[in-house]
């Protein structure tokens, strides 16, 4: 787990920018804050940080690697984990490679050298890396199957940047005549779904290798992006009788995941909330290491907090627990540092309570396991019932259908009955846009002046549901929100927040054997007997505590419309919208009369608000440049 950055030159004069790389490698120093190297030649500059976990003595990066007849053919710089390194090499050394280290990344330079961009098939982890061909004069960039780890990339007439930071690539545009102006098109996208859609990001000039894909570029070109894996949730029917059997397979298919993932020279220690997901994911990691450490934070308002339940599940397991309680102050103070870390906004409160947890861990641990994964690849999303209660509108002929839509859109707001006729007369691609959604379009242009074009969310959705027209209901929801909500929200957090902690978190459950086993899982082994994630649960019958087991989900719950109402965070908030400078972007007045509103109780404004109020402290730090988030790290300089 570590932070890269590199640029091809498209003229040969690569060795001009190995100071701006250099440079620009200290605002991720959180990333790796062991060691911190660069390498470089005519062509290219390859920038490392590293946080060292396998083979600490060794693998440092840039990694050099080629064959007998040319022993520094390849440069490596890799962000992230293989978990199968030990089978690669195997393998690889039967095919009469040489290594000459123990860690994971020689694995991928030299599967480089063997299968070429198939090497990406073998990987089983989690990366964004770079691999420069000195003899073909190729760069190969390439990003995991579900886009745990980020990977950024900029083009201009001078060359291309990658990075595992967007800031890093900022801090280069004056070299690079790089556009930063910002993107209102993604700033829509943004407003509407809380968090930037892949591959964009907020500037026009900066974007993203989405996950799953691989680029070759060589200097001078634009980057040619390959998608080499796309899920499929290929469901097939259980037959009756072979039920235990695909509860087995979940289990054991787990179970090996798991024990990959603590594969680690360093300690490695797990978070627990109080739900099956992360649970089962600790009761597992116990088995491989008697003394775990696990992780949960909270607040002091009753009914926002899963520390007794979490601290319950780790009594049953035999875990040693630490707790983190978070207060409004500490979560108001906090939030200028974590936009930072960010590069773009996501309005997801509970980011905030994980940057503390994670800070906490990090005083014990190298290390941690998490639960991301599961509700997208087991079916625990509540919403995604919804295709069964909505069955019976499918039956209702078409002409019927217009007209009960047209009854749902003129009932009173609020009127009991206007959503079931709303959304049951709406095809999935209309009413589905994943799980979070802040605006609709008439909010949205109460606090977007700018915004007068009828834009909705299938502007984002409509690609990603075109590749899905062969699956079912619950498939279809799923496979969405791989694309959408887990990769913009889910895991930029989980990335971001802990690497900020210079803390290395691991994800279990999106590992491509766990995918092999959950894409064949049909609908009812998911929503059924009343609840989610029904194959899931009865695979972890044996290893979850029994008071977890049937337990609804909860995840960090966040008491952002107490505090947005109340004294805690409501004076902050006003200041926060005065003091912003974003008059052209947000109508400012509206923002605070939608706050008065919410302090009111004229209406539940929270999510809105939250969306709007990350995005100008976000851009007080990178646009006014007016708040400086002081990164308290012994390697950084008093200015970022």
């Amino acid at each position: 787990m570590c932070g890269l950055l590199g640029f091809l030159s498209a003229d040969g004069k690569a060795a001009g920018f190995t100071d701006a790389v250099t440079h620009a490698l200290v605002c991720q120093r959180h990333r790796g804050p062991d060691d911190s190297e660069s390498w470089s030649d005519g062509d290219i500059v390859l920038g490392f940080n590293r946080l060292s976990i396998v083979d600490l003595e060794h693998s440092h990066q840039p990694l050099r690697w080629g064959p007998p007849e040319n022993p520094e053919r390849y440069t490596l710089t890799f962000n992230g984990e293989i978990y199968n390194y030990v089978e690669l090499r195997e393998e690889l050394q039967s095919a009469g490679h040489e290594f000459h280290t123990t860690g994971d990344s020689e694995t991928i330079v030299v599967g480089y050298h063997h299968w070429g961009a198939d090497v990406v098939e073998h990987l089983r982890g989690m990366f964004g890396f770079a691999v420069w061909d000195s003899q073909e004069r190729t760069l190969f960039l390439a990003r995991d199957q579900f886009g745990i780890k980020p990977l950024f990339l900029a083009t201009t007439d001078r060359g291309t940047v990658f990075s595992s930071e967007k800031k890093s690539i900022m801090d280069m545009a004056s070299s690079l005549d790089l556009d930063l102006s910002l993107d209102r098109r993604a700033i829509e996208h943004y407003v509407d779904l809380q968090y930037v859609p892949e591959p964009e990001t907020l500037h026009s000039g900066i974007q993203r290798l989405e996950s799953g894909c691989y680029a070759t570029i060589t200097p001078g070109a634009q980057p040619e992006i390959t998608r080499y894996f796309r899920p499929q949730f290929r469901t097939s029917p259980i037959p009756q009788g072979q039920e235990q059997a695909l509860f087995d397979r979940i289990a054991r298919a787990l179970e090996d995941s798991v024990e990959k993932h603590m594969r680690a020279d360093v300690t490695v220690g797990s978070f627990l909330s109080g739900g099956i997901d992360s649970t089962a994911i600790a009761a597992l990691a116990k088995r491989h290491n008697p003394d775990l450490l696990t992780f949960t934070t909270g607040f002091e308002r009753e009914g926002y907090s899963e520390v007794d339940v979490a601290a319950e599940s780790a009594a049953a397991i035999g875990a040693k627990h630490i707790v983190k309680i978070v207060s409004p102050e500490e979560y108001a103070n906090a939030l200028p540092k974590i936009m930072w870390y960010l590069d773009d906004p996501v309005a997801d409160p509970s980011l905030v309570p994980l940057y503390f947890v994670a800070a906490e861990a990090r005083k014990h641990v190298k290390v941690v396991l998490s639960g991301e994964g599961a509700d997208e690849l087991f079916g625990g999303y509540t919403i995604y019932k919804e295709p069964l209660s909505l069955a019976p509108f499918e039956k209702v002929p078409s002409p019927l259908r217009r007209g009960l839509r047209r009854l749902g859109a003129v009932l009173p707001e609020g009127m009991k009955g206007k959503s079931l006729l709303e959304r049951g007369t709406m095809s999935m691609e209309e009413r589905y846009y994943g799980n979070a959604r802040s605006f609709n379009f008439e909010q949205m242009q109460r606090v977007l002046p700018w915004a007068i074009r009828e834009w909705d969310h299938r502007e984002v959705t409509a690609p990603i549901y075109a590749q899905s027209r062969h699956m079912d209901p619950v498939a279809r929801m799923q496979h969405l929100d791989l694309f959408t909500w887990m990769r913009g929200d889910i895991l930029v957090k989980a990335d971001k927040i802990n690497m900020a902690n210079s803390l290395e978190l691991r994800v279990p459950f999106l590992d491509k054997e766990v995918f092999r086993v959950a894409e064949s899982i049909p609908h009812e082994f998911k929503i059924s007997h009343g609840t989610t994630k029904y194959a899931l649960r009865k695979a972890m019958e044996q290893i979850v505590p029994p008071h977890v087991l049937h337990r609804k989900k909860l995840g960090f719950p966040v008491p952002m419309r107490h505090w947005l109402a109340g004294e805690e965070l409501y004076g902050w908030a006003q200041d926060t919208i005065l003091e912003s400078q974003t008059e052209e972007i947000f109508h400012k007045q509206a923002v605070l009369e939608m706050l008065k509103e919410h302090r009111d109780g004229v209406s539940d404004h929270s999510r809105r608000l939250w969306t709007v109020l990350a995005f100008m402290i976000w851009h007080g730090i990178f646009v006014e440049q007016r708040i400086d988030p002081r990164i308290e790290h012994k390697d950084y300089p008093v200015d970022i």
